[in-house]
């Protein structure tokens, strides 16, 4: 089980710095609002987190 929880540790920290490293601030503030969303059960902020990583992701296609 704590290897598990390690594991899992790593894993959000690394999506966490490559997103930040990727799309800067803004990335962040997505990731942020869509796993408050989420843990908070507000699909309206989850949906507003959501909506602007898929902007991010987006932007060079556009």
């Amino acid at each position: 089980m704590p290897v598990l929880a390690l594991v899992s540790a790593v894993l959000v920290i690394t999506v966490e710095q490559l997103v930040a490293w990727t799309y800067g601030v803004t990335g962040i503030i997505g990731l942020l609002l869509l796993t408050l969303g989420l843990k908070a059960n507000s699909p309206g902020v989850s949906s507003t987190g959501a909506v602007l990583l898929a902007l991010l992701l987006a932007r060079p296609a556009l």
